[in-house]
């Protein structure tokens, strides 16, 4: 183990695969972490099964978590729920705070369970109560919202701060988003920029954007465009369709940058192909009007016609924006061009 932890994974497994084979338990699941993560020996999900297995079925409960998952994400043996669901709760029973959060997320999402949302808090209050940070978010998020508890947002915050203590980012986004919002606290732009701050330093691509918004629009601080720009870019660059669609905004407009249709272009380009309609209405405008491209009616339709049908059907005024912008544009299009068009949204497909 004191090799293992240095990370000379062959000194560790040459030490180690004797013990499993002599049917050591701790040292079987260590074997079949190494296959896991393919450390010291090439990557083996059938071999990590074949050695969690050996240890599960001695009572080893990280070796029955690790099956569970091998199990839930079809790592080495067939996708099975039922087989994921039932080694987690021999781990969970002794107390295993990660297989009682997965329990919860399988109850919540309704994997090889019915969806039980009240079953998924349960499960998710036992690891949380452990200290686990995953569990203490996702109680806090049911509480927030209502589901599988009553609806209570000090709860929520109260669980937020456990895991915010613990630095986890996503936290410290969930108390700065209740401090902007005003949610089971007084709003405090001041409380909410902190916590974004904290979660955006850790590269938090939802907190870089909440804390880019909060510059561009002054709240918390003096309005300023150059770090609204700074923290918009952190997140879009790992593809924050909103995040892009800002950056787009303030190039086209020329807030904080010189105005420039074409970095525009390219950043509602990004949030559009990953199917933002918000972003794929302003490429056509921009295709229409040649802004940053030269006008090309063809691609304005296209995009128009994506957007209108991705804007969800509570946003009519949105949708009808782009039906009224598509058509416009297909009355000054030949039959052909119209065709093409839509034979363009018909094969698109959204970026992964």
């Amino acid at each position: 183990m004191a090799a293992y932890n240095l990370g000379k994974y062959a000194t560790a497994m040459s030490s180690l695969r004797p013990l499993a084979e002599q049917g050591n338990a701790a040292a079987q699941y260590k074997v079949g972490v190494m296959y896991a993560f393919g450390r010291g020996v090439p990557q083996d999900d059938v071999e990590a099964v074949a050695w969690y297995r050996k240890a599960a079925e001695q009572f080893d409960t990280d070796a029955q978590f690790g099956l569970g998952v091998m199990y839930e994400y079809g790592r080495g043996v067939p996708q099975d729920y039922a087989q994921a669901l039932s080694w987690y709760r021999k781990a969970a029973d002794k107390g295993d705070a990660g297989a009682q959060y997965n329990i919860g997320f399988m109850y919540e999402n309704g994997r090889g369970v019915p969806r039980d949302p009240t079953e998924a808090a349960a499960w998710y209050r036992k690891a949380a109560e452990q200290g686990d940070p995953d569990a203490q978010i996702s109680l806090g998020v049911m509480y927030e919202s209502g589901r599988g508890v009553p609806q209570d947002r000090a709860q929520a915050m109260a669980w937020y701060r456990r895991a915010a203590a613990q630095d986890d980012p996503d936290a410290q986004f969930s108390l700065g988003t209740m401090f902007a919002d005003g949610e089971g606290v007084p709003q405090d732009y001041a409380q909410a920029l902190a916590w974004y701050r904290k979660a955006a330093e850790k590269g938090d691509a939802g907190a870089q954007f909440s804390l880019g918004a909060m510059y561009e629009f002054g709240r918390g601080v003096p309005q300023d465009y150059a770090q609204a720009l700074v923290w918009y870019r952190k997140a879009a660059e790992k593809g924050d369709t909103d995040a892009q669609y800002n950056l787009g905004t303030m190039y086209e407009n020329g807030r904080g940058v010189p105005q420039d249709y074409a970095r525009a272009l390219a950043w509602y380009r990004k949030a559009a192909e990953q199917g933002d309609a918000g972003a794929q209405y302003n490429v056509g405008l921009m295709y229409e009007n040649g802004r940053g491209i030269p006008p090309d009616p063809v691609q304005a339709h296209k995009w128009f016609n994506l957007a209108a049908s991705r804007f969800p059907a509570s946003d009519t005024e949105s949708r009808d924006r782009a039906v009224q912008a598509r058509d416009g544009v297909a009355a000054r299009m030949t039959p052909a061009q119209v065709t093409e068009a839509q034979e363009l949204a018909r094969d698109w497909k959204p970026v992964q």
